[in-house]
């Protein structure tokens, strides 16, 4: 798996953006953990949960993977939703 699998035609800009940014992240396993959650959910996700995945991609992959690995627990302040999808998929793949 190289990328989206998922065309962005037909998505706001908006959501385009955040499946491009899910897929580029700069660690190759958070592109495969994000890409295949934004290639999957990106077009359902409410507005509240838009902006909850954009705060989200903001946090930096060293920090983000460990918690999505289930390395270091999750924080309260940025326990939401959208990150309790992304460690559902997560638990679904395999590597």
């Amino acid at each position: 798996m190289t990328g989206t699998l998922r065309p962005s035609e037909g998505l706001d800009p908006r959501r385009r953006k955040l499946l491009f940014r899910s897929w580029h992240r700069g660690m190759r396993e958070m592109d495969l953990i994000l890409g295949s959650f934004a290639d999957a959910e990106i077009g359902a996700l409410t507005g509240d949960e838009i902006d909850q995945y954009e705060r989200l991609l903001e946090i930096p992959d060293t920090d983000f993977f460990p918690m999505v690995t289930g390395e270091r627990p999750v924080p309260p302040d940025i326990d939401c939703a959208v990150l309790q999808k992304i460690l559902a998929s997560r638990r679904t793949m395999t590597f």
